[in-house]
């Protein structure tokens, strides 16, 4: 009972995550990676980010992969494309989705599986009034591969 009590207890802490950070302040939640296959280098990493202020992500980076980039899917035609972004906007108060089949984040390169129940450490580059940018860490759960958040149930992943 203990056992279940404190997974409970730390899926919740994981569930939402506010970090203020001298003026900005930027709230990350139901932050999730896809699980991976041994030999396999990349997945995604989603969640909801909201800011207080005007602010635009520019960035992510985490110790398990060699690179980590902003993306997004939308359809050209009948097919769905994939492309790498240089950012993505933070409007005051309105809250973003990194999901499938929108803006997300790849990592790729990694350096090993990763396995549901684990949590990885993602670094966020936020960049706010005065081109000032903040590094912010946000532990991140390792979901099933077979997993689709419940905003999501309508997206596949990849």
């Amino acid at each position: 009972m203990k056992k279940h009590l404190s997974t409970l207890l730390l899926a919740g802490a994981m569930a939402m995550t506010s970090l203020a950070h001298g003026a900005a302040s930027l709230s990350v939640t139901a932050p999730w990676v896809r699980a991976t296959v041994p030999a396999q280098k990349s997945t995604g990493a989603f969640m909801h980010v909201q800011s207080a202020v005007p602010a635009r992500l520019v960035g992510v980076s985490s110790p398990i992969a060699a690179t980590v980039e902003l993306h997004q899917m939308k359809m050209s035609g009948t097919t769905m494309k994939m492309a790498r972004v240089e950012g993505i906007d933070l409007p005051a108060g309105k809250g973003v989705n990194l999901a499938s089949g929108g803006y997300h984040i790849m990592l790729m390169g990694l350096t090993r599986q990763l396995q549901e129940g684990e949590a990885i450490d993602l670094t966020l580059r936020v960049q706010s009034k005065g081109k000032k940018i903040e590094n912010i860490t946000v532990k991140v759960p390792v979901k099933p591969m077979t997993f689709v958040s419940p905003g999501q149930a309508g997206h596949m992943g990849h």
